[in-house]
C-alpha cells in the first residue's frame, strides 16, 4: 500500500478519490492549493503525488517543476487538459504519468502501481553503462565519456529505457507506451523528435550513428560504438 499526496482543488473530486484510495488501504493526504502541495511533497513522506494542473494559486506545471527540482518522488498528473502538446510538455517537465479526467479510482490505482514498480526497478539497478555512456538512474544524470549530458526529463527516460535493453530493437509504440505513458496510441513523431534531440547531444546523426541505430519500420536500439 502507498502513501499518497493528492493535490486537487475540486473538493468533490478530492474527497471522492481520497475515500476510494483509503478504502483500498492507501494512506492519503490532500491539499487544495499548489504551494501547500509542494511543501507537503518535499517532506519526503509520500510514495507518490497525484497532481492536478488547474490549481487556484500556481499552475500545476510550475508546481511540478518546483517538486522535480529537488525531489524524485513519482508524480502522476491528473487533469482535464487533453491536448497532445500539453501532455508531452508536462511529461517532459518531469511527470511520471498523465491521466485525463474523468477517470475511475481503479485506473488511478493501476497507474500508481505501475509507477511504483518502475521506481522499485530503478532502485534495484541504479547505474547503466553502454560504451562511454554512464546513466545514473537514482540521480537522474547521464555522462558521455566523463562529460555530463544536459538532457530533458524525457530525453533521459528515453535513453535509460533503451540502455536497459542494449542491443534490442525497441519499437516506437513500445516507447510511447513505456516512456510517454500513451498505451492507447500517440504520434510517432514524438519519438522521432526526441531521438533527434538525443542524437545531437550524443554527437551523432541518424545517417552516422554511434549509439542509437534505427531499423527502418521496426524501431531503434542502443549499442556500444565498440561493438
Amino acid at each position: 500500500m502507498a502513501s499518497v499526496l493528492l493535490v486537487e482543488d475540486d473538493q468533490r473530486i478530492r474527497e471522492s478519490l481520497s475515500r476510494r484510495l483509503a478504502e483500498r488501504g492507501h494512506h492519503v493526504e490532500s491539499a487544495s492549493r499548489a504551494m501547500t502541495g509542494v511543501e507537503m511533497a518535499l517532506s519526503g513522506s509520500f510514495d507518490v503525488v497525484v497532481l492536478d494542473l488547474g490549481l487556484p494559486d500556481v499552475d500545476g506545471v510550475d508546481a511540478l517543476a518546483m517538486v522535480r527540482a529537488v525531489s524524485a518522488v513519482p508524480v502522476i498528473v491528473a487533469t482535464a487538459r487533453d491536448d497532445e502538446r500539453e501532455i508531452v510538455r508536462v511529461l517532459d517537465a518531469g511527470a511520471d504519468d498523465y491521466l485525463v479526467k474523468p477517470f475511475a479510482a481503479e485506473q488511478l490505482e493501476a497507474r500508481m502501481r505501475a509507477v511504483l514498480r518502475r521506481t522499485a526497478n530503478q532502485a534495484d539497478d541504479a547505474t547503466l553503462v553502454v560504451g562511454g555512456l554512464l546513466i545514473d538512474l537514482a540521480a537522474h544524470e547521464a555522462t558521455l565519456d566523463g562529460e555530463p549530458l544536459a538532457l530533458t526529463t524525457k530525453e533521459f527516460e528515453l535513453l535509460a529505457y533503451l540502455a536497459e535493453r542494449p542491443g534490442t530493437v525497441v519499437g516506437k509504440r513500445e516507447l510511447l507506451a513505456e516512456v510517454w505513458r500513451q498505451p492507447y496510441g500517440g504520434a510517432d513523431k514524438t519519438v522521432d523528435v526526441h531521438l533527434s534531440w538525443l542524437r545531437k547531444k550524443l554527437g551523432e546523426t541518424a545517417a552516422d550513428p554511434r549509439y542509437l541505430h534505427t531499423k527502418r519500420g521496426v524501431g531503434v536500439r542502443i549499442v556500444s560504438p565498440e561493438q
